[in-house]
């Protein structure tokens, strides 16, 4: 009996192949093998948003290859990843190849290893078409955003521009946070801190004023505070009260996709898709020892389930390796959210006994890094809680030829760490050992070393960073764990926002697109209509909606708002300050504008359609030309690529793909401009010949 298997990755197949044994064909789609074509709509609207699919560009030849091999097979297997795109692509191919969508032919792989190949091989089913479903509605909506709403805001700001039903949320979110960085106005603030010292020691430490004889304190000025602090000149400060106890701390769960990406960005510096892309390797698989091991669990899920086989083989590992103590009295389950799909479990090592160190000759740099992040995670998440002896002082301070009617108390707080617990492997918080307070008793009269009134601000909310950013969109039910990457490679690309550091800030297109989405289009950058269409979305995969009533119902509405859009703002045109220029138009003297064409930028004049006035849009780099000395510009070929040369030209025929190293770079032979060359800087002047390696900056010691 023969049997073919196609995945979507080629990675997958030698692991795939080596456990199923030679009754068994493994091949790779690729990924998707149809999609809906761009040069149109391509969705039927009038016949119930019928998909008009085609084969994608370049997969001609191995469809056709698979639909010649089927006849030779007894049985097609399915195994296509197991989330609504895999189960989508399975669909694609089933239709491709004329498969029976009542037969049991679709596999999926939660892990790529024996265990789970064989447990995935052993419950082949029919394919799900609610899920199915669910994807092609999702695909629909945003080709029905993106090609109604997109030539609006193109005409309306830039040539070029697009809208997308959770892309113009994300950058919505962003531009909201800009608002209230711009609006914000800082608060001045005081606090009291002093550091005391025991009775008969040396030793300090710090406390804070926290209240008076009338209750807490707020100072909100100098003013203030200098009278606190004449309040207190001359006060004996003694212990008040002194509260010892314990605390508890939980681990974290394992990963899911979204905090995957938070953590990876914050402890390791990874952007959302690289981390996708190390995870899907990890997934896939990894040459160990000549052997290929796929090391996690499905990357793409939301679900905190934990199997029992895994739960009990990471139990066994943290008592033989950590201690019975490490092991918490009672299995730790975690609470799922309200929405989470529980289709796979969270992301753990397939094996837990692969340790880090162990594969660490075989893993890349990146494979590395995030495989140790996911291993102690997981880890840490069945270990027992870590526990803190703390310590709460209250310390009262008032003039001793007073009555005593009139006094302040001071706070100061420390713990020491009594257990460590699930902090050995991973600390959520990168939280270090706190410092215990002295030894302190009631009555105590300690001996003050410093009392300074300090200044404070008020700060704005932080901007949003990957993580943040992904934290949010999961917070407010935007877009799935499988889309997060994209959403922000995507509003990059579109120049809406831009990467300041680790930061994501608005561009002026970016605010002034959400601007107009906001006015026309509020449902579409509406946090809780996009919400509540993920959540009909879902609905869809389980069965429990009509995703054609779903998109009538989206469509209907979309049409409506569009034509009143048109209609208010009929001859009104975005002017971008960013897009202004001083180079007067030849023709009628106006300040010429920045456009954007179908082979890229260039200066028109903003008197269109009674000037129709254009010129190509210079962009100077700083450096001379080696051949004329003329200005060195950037231009681009017919095929987008950018290349420098001489502004003279055709009178100068200078040009080059190396890049001008900058205006102050001079050749220290003949002093022409240097340019960049595999990593060295070179001279282009004829016969000079000068290079030299680029020296990288050495990072200042601390």
């Amino acid at each position: 009996m023969s049997n073919l298997i196609i995945v979507e990755s080629p990675t997958k197949i030698r692991t795939i192949k080596s456990v199923m044994g030679n009754d068994y064909d493994v091949t790779a789609s690729m990924g998707h093998v149809r999609d809906l074509p761009a040069a149109r709509l391509n969705v039927d609207v009038k016949n119930d948003f019928e998909p008009k699919y085609a084969v994608i560009k370049g997969k001609e030849k191995l469809v056709e290859d698979l639909q010649k091999a089927v006849n030779k097979y007894d049985h097609i297997y399915l195994a296509t990843d197991p989330d609504r795109e895999g189960e989508a692509i399975a669909w694609h191919l089933a239709t491709l190849l004329g498969l029976d969508m009542d037969e049991k032919n679709r596999v999926t792989f939660n892990e790529i290893t024996k265990s789970g190949i064989e447990k995935g091989m052993k419950a082949p089913r029919a394919i799900d078409q609610d899920l199915v479903d669910a994807q092609q509605a999702r695909r629909i909506l945003d080709r029905l955003v993106g090609y109604r709403i997109s030539p609006f805001v193109s005409q309306k700001i830039r040539r070029g521009l697009s809208a997308g039903r959770v892309q113009s949320v994300a950058v919505r979110l962003i531009v909201d946070r800009e608002k209230k960085i711009r609006d914000f106005k800082p608060e001045e603030y005081w606090s009291i801190d002093a550091k005391f010292s025991p009775p008969g020691s040396r030793r300090v430490f710090p406390a804070a004023l926290t209240a008076d004889e009338k209750g807490k304190v707020e100072i909100n000025d100098k003013a203030s505070s200098d009278k606190y602090l004449a309040r207190l000149d001359g006060a004996v400060y003694v212990v008040d009260s002194v509260k010892k106890g314990t605390r508890r701390k939980q681990p974290a769960p394992p990963f899911i996709t979204s905090t995957l990406q938070q953590d990876a960005s914050r402890r390791l510096g990874f952007q959302a898709r690289r981390t996708m892309k190390v995870a899907q390797e990890l997934y896939e698989g990894v040459n160990i020892k000549g052997t290929q091991v796929g090391l996690i669990t499905y990357m793409r899920t939301d679900s905190l389930r934990i199997s029992d086989e895994a739960r009990a083989s990471a139990t066994k590992y943290i008592r033989d390796t950590y201690g019975a103590e490490y092991v918490p009295d009672k299995p730790r389950y975690f609470k799922q959210r309200n929405n989470a799909q529980d289709g796979h479990e969270a992301i753990r090592p397939t094996n837990i006994r692969m340790t880090p160190d162990e594969l660490r000759g075989s893993l890349s740099s990146d494979q590395y890094k995030l495989y140790r992040l996911i291993w102690q995670r997981f880890i840490a998440s069945l270990m027992a809680a870590s526990v803190q002896n703390t310590m709460k002082v209250e310390i009262k301070a008032a003039d001793p030829a007073t009555d005593g009617s009139e006094y302040c108390i001071f706070s100061a707080n420390g713990y020491s760490v009594k257990f460590d617990g699930f902090t050995t492997v991973y600390n959520v918080d990168d939280e270090k050992a706190g410092s215990m307070l002295p030894d302190l008793k009631v009555g105590d009269i300690l001996k003050l070393r410093e009392l300074l009134g300090n200044q404070h601000f008020t700060q704005p909310p932080a901007r949003y960073t990957e993580a943040s950013l992904i934290k949010a969109l999961e917070e407010n039910g935007i877009g799935r764990p499988s889309t997060y990457a994209s959403i922000i490679s995507t509003i990059l690309a579109r120049e809406y926002v831009v990467r300041d550091g680790k930061v994501l800030k608005p561009t002026e297109l970016g605010e002034e697109v959400t601007k107009l989405l906001e006015k026309q289009f509020p449902k579409i950058v509406n946090t809780k209509f996009t919400a509540g269409m993920e959540t009909d979305l879902d609905k869809v995969s389980e069965g429990e909606e009509d995703y054609v009533k779903i998109l009538r119902e989206f469509y209907d509405d979309l049409e409506s708002t569009l034509e009143k859009a048109k209609a208010d703002m009929k001859g009104v045109k975005i002017q971008l300050e960013s897009d202004k220029t001083d180079v007067p138009c030849d023709k009628c003297g106006r300040m010429m504008v920045v456009k954007t064409g179908r082979y890229g930028k260039f200066l028109a004049c903003p008197g269109y359609p009674e000037c129709k006035n254009t010129k190509p849009l210079i962009e100077e780099t700083g450096a001379a030309c080696p051949k004329c000395g003329g200005n060195v510009i950037k231009r681009k070929s017919k095929r987008g690529y950018v290349f420098y040369g001489c502004s003279n030209y055709p009178k100068c025929d200078f040009s080059t793909w190396d890049v001008p190293a900058g205006a102050n770079d001079k050749c220290p032979n003949c002093g022409s401009s240097l340019f960049k060359h595999r990593g060295s800087l070179v001279c282009l002047k004829d016969g000079c010949g000068y290079e030299a390696k680029i020296q990288r900056k050495k990072k200042a010691e601390k």
